[in-house]
């Protein structure tokens, strides 16, 4: 079977190709560009040019194409707008790939985002859903709520650089996951008829509030946060003004995103029938708490390390320097 990844190059986009890869399947990636998916050709992937954006480049992606992996997703950076590449472009590739015939689509969604219609990338991710449904296309959709990767950048860099930690409103428990157990399901679904056109939550073994992940790090890294709250109504004065220029809308988009995470409704929902669906048992998905223990392990090591050669380092240049006797 030969996938197209959409998306490679993402967070998760490149633990699918990886996984996909070491399972054996012929992946190509659809590249912007080539110098950033370089180390997806290493790996053993096929880089081909393209762009949601550009319907144009789909048709040469998809020709051959068995199935397709759709892990893309705007940037806050991106020039384009949430619309322009979460909904056009998707939409594009939908229609491509119907049209080519392809036997499989997965997509990744969002968990409860018909909660939330007045949030831009909610609604669109529930709008795709549908018109995924409707394509004709053999799809998967696997509902995420949030990746244990993002913790590390929000929570566990400035816990131990001693910078603020910034909790927004009411936090929601969120199920995290990580995206190595994420890219287990989108590809077991290529293989499993149980998955076939229906959707399923896809969340980690539990919910976690920011004050309890907070309570990790610091019991982890044996340091204490610095925790600043940010105001829910001060982002949403910050998300108006950035409204009215056309520059700022792509982050203003972004920003009301925040209204999901300080809700203080759960992202989480129960997983036995996905795990059914899939054969995959619980007790292969990683825990935060092992997921957290293993980075501060690992970030811990390496500064016994550091310590252990500028010592080393200082030593040598103490042996080297000569000794000067006072007149």
């Amino acid at each position: 079977m030969k996938i197209l990844i959409v998306g490679a190059t993402g967070t998760l986009g490149r633990q699918v190709a990886r996984h996909a890869i070491d399972e054996g399947y012929e992946v190509r990636c659809l590249a912007r560009s080539s110098k950033k998916a370089s180390f997806l050709k290493e790996w053993g992937a096929e880089l081909v040019r393209g762009d949601l954006c550009y319907p144009e480049t789909l048709e040469a992606a998809l020709d051959g194409v068995d199935a397709v992996i759709d892990a893309s997703t705007s940037r806050p950076t991106d020039s384009l707008s949430i619309k322009q590449v979460d909904w056009d472009g998707k939409v594009a590739l939908i229609q491509a790939a119907a049209a080519a015939n392809v036997e499989r689509f997965i997509f990744f969604s969002i968990l409860n985002n018909q909660d939330y219609p007045e949030v831009p990338l909610m609604e669109i991710k529930r709008c795709t859903e549908l018109f995924l449904a409707e394509s004709g296309l053999n799809y998967t959709v696997l509902q995420l709520a949030g990746f244990m990767q993002g913790l590390i950048g929000q929570y566990g860099i400035p816990i131990l650089e001693a910078q603020p930690v910034w909790v927004t409103g009411d936090s929601s428990p969120i199920a995290y996951m990580d995206t190595q157990d994420i890219a287990k399901f989108a590809i077991r679904a290529l293989k499993r008829e149980e998955t076939e056109n229906k959707t399923f939550p896809v969340v980690g073994t539990r919910s976690w509030s920011a004050q309890e992940i907070i309570n990790l790090c610091e019991r982890l890294s044996g340091k204490t946060a610095r925790i600043t709250r940010m105001p829910l109504n001060l982002l949403r004065t910050i998300r108006n003004i950035l409204r009215i220029f056309q520059w700022g809308w792509n982050v203003s988009d972004r920003l009301s995103f925040t209204e999901v995470l300080a809700s203080g409704k759960p992202l989480d929902a129960s997983m036995d029938e996905t795990y059914k669906a899939f054969d995959i048992d619980k007790s292969e998905i990683t825990t935060l708490e092992s997921y957290l223990q293993e980075y501060f392990n690992r970030i811990t090591k390496k500064l016994r390390e550091l310590d252990y050669q500028q010592n080393k380092s200082k030593k040598k240049k103490e042996k080297r320097t000569p000794f000067k006797q006072s007149s």
